[in-house]
């Protein structure tokens, strides 16, 4: 079951396990210039406004009904990160696992190949939770990402054109696999219970018939520092039997007030303002983790400001190359009473 609550979207298996709980969360945030440098991951500027297609089925899109799924708003060149999350069980010392894969415009964003149903391992085509604590963009070599970066749906610029020739879905395709249930209690028995510890403006106001079109993909933006960790489990640990999909549809800013009457949400900083003022940047590795060879075929695309400049097109306003000084350190593998010590 799939639910959206506080700008979430809750995966919950309550046949697999009462515990297989997962939140994803999409998150606003810079974009990080496309300029060839490698950047640390920049900050979440808050949850982006979601709501469900069938709410607003006089104003979208059919082929939008047709896959379901919720909708949110983005503006051209603005960037995004997903966040996954699921609640500690003191009871197992660890969190409910889970498979997740996630493709733009139904392009694997680990691995570059074509949307299936089924994971694969050979190469991995997904990640698992909590190891794998966010995604950033599309894996494109080990260690780096390029990040999601919203562009029209049918100007070339999204992964799916880039490689298939055409712009037939855009979004975002998420798919969860809790892990099977015997085998969570067989890799993470109870321990025994410490008492009192539970589980428990009128110029905004466009058609869909007017030339901004509604659906918006997400092109390869900058480099960024993102490791995407191989599966520590085995394949068959996973339930293939109870995934659960959700197609996450992004509309452009200008048409979300069209659909929704909602004047559409403030730009988000620059990353030069936002480095300007000394903020934090962040970046996060695991020493108990083996971070995935990357996609030569995700690595080949072109990045936005590359197919602007084929296109004799700017289509990356406020791009200029930044030094990030504030950066801090996020380190996986703490015991869940351990508290990272930071800069004084």
């Amino acid at each position: 079951m799939i639910e959206l609550r506080n700008k979430t979207l809750q995966f919950s298996f309550p046949e697999v396990h009462p515990d297989a709980k997962l939140k994803i969360g999409c998150q606003r945030t810079l974009r990080i210039p496309d300029d060839g440098k490698d950047y640390p991951l920049p900050p979440g500027l808050g949850l982006f406004r979601i709501k469900h297609v069938d709410d607003y089925g006089q104003n979208v899109p059919d082929s939008w009904l047709e896959h379901g799924g919720v909708m949110l708003p983005m503006y051209q060149s603005e960037a995004l990160w997903l966040n996954f999350d699921s609640d500690f069980l003191f009871a197992h010392e660890t969190s409910y696992p889970f498979a997740i894969k996630v493709a733009a415009g139904k392009i694997n964003a680990v691995t570059g190949e074509q949307w299936t149903d089924w994971l694969q391992r050979n190469p991995q085509d997904y990640m698992v939770s909590k190891e794998q604590p966010w995604l950033d963009g599309y894996c494109v070599e080990k260690g780096f990402i390029r990040q999601f970066v919203a562009m029209p749906l049918g100007a070339g610029y999204s992964a799916e054109e880039q490689l298939t020739g055409a712009g037939e879905y855009g979004g975002l395709q998420i798919v969860v696999y809790p892990m099977k249930k015997k085998v969570f209690e067989r890799r993470f028995a109870k321990i025994k219970q410490i008492k009192g510890i539970s589980d428990d403006s009128p110029e905004f106001q466009l058609t869909l018939s007017q030339s901004i079109g509604a659906e918006m993909g997400l092109a390869p933006g900058g480099r960024m520092r993102q490791e995407i960790y191989d599966d520590p489990f085995d394949l068959d640990d996973w339930e293939m039997d109870y995934k659960s999909r959700c197609f996450v549809h992004i509309a452009n800013s200008l048409v979300w007030r069209s659909i929704t009457g909602e004047i559409p949400p403030t730009v988000p900083f620059t990353a030069k303002e936002y480095t300007k003022f000394g903020l934090p940047w962040f970046d996060y590795y695991s020493d108990d983790s083996t971070a995935l060879k990357g996609s030569k075929k995700l690595n080949g695309l072109k990045g936005v400001v590359e197919m602007g400049q084929d296109k004799g097109e700017v289509p990356l306003p406020e791009n200029e190359s930044i030094t990030p000084e504030n950066i801090i350190i996020l380190r996986a593998g703490l015991n869940k009473n351990q508290v990272r010590e930071g800069t004084f």
